[in-house]
């Protein structure tokens, strides 16, 4: 059975746009996907602790020779990259806060990017590790103008990020939904959302 891991991280569980926008992406994976299943991490509802020193310790430290303590601060890095492996597809859902990624998202971030399991370096050059699999990137923008050459164009920190992070860590095929306006007036922000769901429509990837 294909498995679609799903990461939500808008502090809204409720109103949410960008969960919305995932919605109909999951949706659309299920229908080329008959059967699917799918594996919810909802950053919101359960957050993740950030990292702490002892975990970067553990990051660096080979297996055999971590102490129980470091074993333990890793446990949840390896829990967290086991469902990145395990899954057929991603898929990232996403508002922007203040320019970039909410702290929720960051932590699971910062928990699977790590060296030696989803990223290799041999000194000289890093290669991805999380191979043979799409990415999809729903984001909901509060405000217009983060389209190329709108007035906010030079402050989205987070399409960017996002994209080359997970072609960082191996994801070759990276498609990226967002929605502007979606604090802005209702007839403004629907039509955002209804061209962003009309594009979602027209993925090759997800045809069914």
């Amino acid at each position: 059975m294909k498995t679609l891991l799903r990461i939500d991280s808008s502090a809204r569980i409720e109103g949410s746009r960008s969960r919305l926008l995932g919605d109909a992406l999951e949706a659309r994976w299920r229908a080329r996907m008959p059967g699917a299943g799918v594996v919810r991490r909802d950053l919101a509802a359960e957050p993740l602790p950030h990292i702490s020193a002892t975990t970067i310790a553990a990051y660096y430290t080979p297996a055999e020779e971590r102490s129980a303590a470091l074993t333990d601060a890793i446990a949840l890095s390896d829990r967290l990259i086991g469902e990145l492996e395990a899954a057929d597809a991603v898929l990232i859902t996403s508002p922007m806060y203040n320019f970039g990624p909410p702290s929720a998202l960051k932590a699971w971030i910062d928990h699977v990017v790590r060296i030696h399991r989803t990223v290799a370096y041999d000194g000289a050059t890093f290669r991805g590790l999380v191979t043979g699999k799409p990415a999809f990137v729903a984001i909901a923008y509060g405000a217009a103008s983060y389209k190329p050459g709108g007035m906010l164009a030079g402050l989205d920190h987070l399409k960017p990020y996002l994209e080359q992070l997970l072609r960082f860590i191996g994801f070759e095929q990276v498609e990226i939904i967002t929605a502007e306006a979606t604090n802005g007036a209702a007839e403004a922000a629907a039509g955002e959302f209804d061209a962003a769901l009309r594009t979602i429509e027209a993925l090759d990837s997800l045809a069914a």
